[in-house]
């Protein structure tokens, strides 16, 4: 098992990583917000409101589509060229997308234009975030020590619920204080515009980091791959299945809990959009402490007791998640911080540490980057339109069979997996 060195930078190293996906996610999870509540209306008006809705969860599959290429092209230069240059130009193509969507004109202005603009640059978000994941973890996970990497990789982790909360809050604070007409024709649009001065708070933070320990070394001793995406296909085929497995059902979750449910409870429970808002920012709140939490915990008992719990949990759950929604609104934040930060978090607290483990450091980036950003193409990218589908045909216990099913997905892959917690002397 490789050792790091333990430079003393690790703090603001890992305060980096977190602040930058933060604000990566901030812009990725806006999207999916306003996917859920707006974009049918503002984007695809001539449809019904089931293939508004469908259309506007299609658009939000692209960036999902695009991820893997992200990751692809981020891992092979981050590989060869290192983490460091890899995250800022992430930050840029992301900020940049997020920004022209606030000024995107809708449906009504410039017609079909419209949600093709949105589309390329929904792809160009993808591009942006596909690359993020892995720089951000490998800088938290290289610049640290074998004892502590779970609880360190969790930081980049953090990010998502840090930009949930974030993309969320903002959309709830704002759809607060206006009329629902004002909100609709420019009051959406504020969250999309912030993103601009996030951008350059997070390339200050990044500029001011230095390349990680164990990269740096791989590239004294010449040991750079020339084609890492390719030695990792070639060389790493089980790690590769085991990993895609293991984030299939914890990745469709997350989209169940954070995009698909605003949506239901807002139109098929009759709840009010603070409601569902508040509730997932509450769970939000909740995942700044369990996923360190979780993550930190592999470091003690392993990461593969951690996360075949967390898979295990969720399965479980499926069913009485619904149950627990159909209460009454006031539930609505029991229920998805119990699937959200229980379940899920056990699973997303190790990952980063985890997949970053399966791989030997010369191709870390693309290894890694592969299993996190190409299955989510095929699980939470599709999770809201299956899910959407399936409650329109069969209610809401297909959808639970759905989660199951994927959660089951994720306990095979578990059992499969190697342990690759560091063994302590």
């Amino acid at each position: 098992m490789e050792r790091s060195d333990s430079p003393t930078s690790i703090r603001p190293v890992i305060l980096a990583s977190f602040i930058g996906t933060t604000i990566e996610w901030y812009d990725f999870f806006l999207y999916g917000t306003a996917a859920a509540l707006v974009f049918n209306r503002l984007f695809f008006p001539t449809l019904s409101p089931l293939a508004g809705t469908l259309s506007a969860y299609g658009t939000f599959a692209v960036g999902f589509v695009a991820r893997p290429l992200g990751g692809a092209i981020f891992g092979h230069y981050g590989d060869r060229l290192g983490r460091k240059a890899m995250l800022v130009w992430s930050l840029v193509i992301m900020g940049t997308a997020t920004a022209l969507m606030g000024i995107l004109p809708g449906y009504d202005r410039i017609g079909i234009w419209a949600p093709l603009s949105l589309v390329v640059l929904r792809f160009f978000q993808g591009i942006g975030v596909g690359g993020e994941w892995g720089g951000a973890v490998l800088m938290a996970v290289e610049h640290s020590g074998d004892e502590k990497r779970g609880l360190h990789g969790s930081w980049p982790q953090m990010g998502v619920p840090a930009g949930l909360l974030l993309s969320t809050g903002v959309f709830a604070l704002v759809s607060g204080r206006l009329s629902e007409s004002a909100f609709v024709a420019w009051g959406w649009r504020v969250p999309f515009l912030l993103s601009v001065l996030l951008i350059l708070v997070g390339l200050f933070v990044r500029l001011r980091l230095l390349e990680t320990p164990q990269f740096a070394r791989v590239r004294e001793e010449h040991g750079v791959a020339t084609a890492p995406l390719l030695e990792v296909i070639r060389n790493h085929p089980r790690e590769i299945l085991v990993g895609m497995g293991m984030r299939f059902g914890q990745n469709v979750l997350f989209y169940i809990f954070t995009v698909f449910v605003l949506g239901y409870g807002e139109r098929t429970l009759g709840y009010s959009r603070s409601s569902m808002l508040w509730g997932l920012a509450t769970a939000a709140l909740v995942g700044m402490f369990s996923i360190p939490i979780f993550g930190s915990l592999s470091d003690r008992l392993g990461r593969r007791p951690v996360y075949l719990a967390g898979a295990v949990l969720s399965l479980l759950y499926a069913f009485p998640f619904f149950w627990l929604l159909g209460l009454g609104p006031g539930w609505v934040p029991l229920a998805i911080v119990l699937g959200l930060n229980v379940g899920q978090d056990l699973m997303y607290g190790p990952q980063a540490a985890y997949f970053a483990e399966l791989f030997a450091t010369r191709v870390r980036y693309s290894g890694a980057s592969l299993v996190y950003q190409l299955t989510s193409v095929f699980s939470g990218g599709l999770a809201p339109i299956i899910a959407t589908l399936l409650l329109a045909r069969k209610g809401a216990w297909a959808v639970a069979v759905y989660m199951a099913a994927s959660s089951a997905l994720s306990v095979v892959g578990a059992l499969f997996a190697p342990e690759t917690r560091p063994r302590r002397p």
